[in-house]
Parts: C-alpha cells; structure tokens; sequence
C-alpha cells in the first residue's frame, strides 16, 4: 500500500511546514511518497498550498514519488509528463497515473487513494485491502502501527 505524506506532512498537520521543500524531503528520506501543491506563474514553478509559495525548478518535479496536486491551469497545462491530477472538490479525480484520487468521506475501490481518512473514518483508516494508498497527515503513525 502507498503511504503519501499530504504536503510532506507524516506526523500531523502543520500549516508551517506544508509543502516546504525541506519537510517534502525529510518525508522522501523517510521512505514516503509525497502529494505536494504546485503552480507555475510567469513561467516559474512554486509549491504552496492557497497561494505560490516556494520556487522550484521544473526538473525538481520530475519525481516517481510526488502525486502533484496542480493548483492552477497552468501548472496543469505544463507541468512535465508526471503523476499529476487536478481536482477542487469533485468526488474523485483521475491521476495520470492512473489512480483514482477520492475526495475525503467518498467510498473506496481496489484503485482509489483514500485521501486524509483520518478527517471521515471512525478509526483512521479504512479496511485494509480496499484501496491502494493512503494520503495522509499521519502517515508516520499509519507505517508504525499507531492508527
């Protein structure tokens, strides 16, 4: 099962550290794949969640461990061929991966990443087996057996 740190979040949220390029990389170093908010204005690329926060160079993106969250048309449009998707609050969203990206509270298939469970779910997460990921704030408590 894929275990996704939301916005290189593992140990709760943090508006702080949200898509801050060290807290992304310290969620990789950890063995983490990462869903990060992108945007590109003017032609520059930025992570940040409600508005262009922090400049990274297109190549940083080219990552097989981000699930990149485009926040604005043009970061859809062209952001590198990566696992990307766009959604607001639409049930589910197709990644170009190929998975299917449910909008927290939505029921689960074999092929959909559970997104922040912890907000809908009584015990955290769901039956194991019913989905292939998880996107979370807590993904360090879910890999050590804490949920």
């Amino acid at each position: 099962m894929k275990l996704i740190a939301h916005r290189g979040l593992f140990d709760g949220p943090d508006v702080e550290l949200e898509n801050h390029p060290d807290q992304i990389q310290a969620a990789l170093d950890l063995g983490f794949d990462c869903e990060i908010d992108v945007w590109l204005v003017d032609g520059q690329y930025f992570l940040g969640h409600d508005r262009p926060t922090y400049p990274v160079n297109r190549s940083y993106l080219e990552n097989d461990r981000f699930w990149v969250h485009c926040k604005n048309i043009e970061a859809l449009e062209h952001c590198p061929n990566i696992n990307k998707f766009w959604h607001d609050v639409d049930s589910y969203t197709l990644t170009d991966s190929g998975y299917i990206w449910a909008y927290p509270g939505r029921p689960l298939s074999q092929s959909s990443i559970s997104v922040l469970p912890e907000r809908h779910l009584p015990k955290g997460i769901a039956e194991e087996g019913t989905y292939s990921g998880i996107c979370s704030d807590y993904v360090g408590l879910l890999r050590d057996g804490n949920s």
